[in-house]
């Protein structure tokens, strides 16, 4: 499994053009899933986002985890793109829908999270709180 985790001031999905999920300060999280992936492995992530110090303090060092912050978890296969042969990504090392969406539910569900529609196209719109990204691989 492998989180993209980008701290936010807000985040939104639309699935035409409607507003299906949307978020204040927190995190926009982008989830894989790969094959070998089962339900402890989106448990053990899950935990591990929530617990990341990544949010300034009162002294504004990133010392701060989640806390009551917002989580936007939307599903993004192509974070299993692999293009070592070529131009063009093959995405064999993500799971199939059926496979990922129970894992990319029980990931969501750990957190409190708003979702995207999975399997949809989605226009993901967010403003960065700092440049923080992480990329988290279980």
């Amino acid at each position: 499994m492998r989180a993209l985790v980008q701290r936010v001031t807000r985040a939104a999905v639309r699935v035409d053009g409607e507003v299906v999920s949307q978020i204040g300060p927190g995190l926009l999280v982008l989830l894989g899933v790969t094959h070998s992936d089962d339900e402890s492995v989106a448990v053990k992530l899950a935990q591990k986002v929530g617990a990341l110090r990544i949010f300034r303090d009162a002294d504004g060092r990133m010392n701060e985890p989640l806390g009551d912050r917002e989580v936007l978890v939307v599903s993004q296969f192509t974070l299993y793109g692999d293009t070592r042969k070529g131009n063009r990504p093959s995405y064999v090392a993500a799971a199939p829908g059926a496979a990922a969406e129970p894992l990319y539910e029980t990931f969501r569900a750990q957190l409190g999270a708003a979702g995207g529609v999975f399997g949809a196209e989605m226009e993901v719109e967010l403003v960065n709180d700092g440049p923080v990204t992480l990329m988290l691989e279980s």
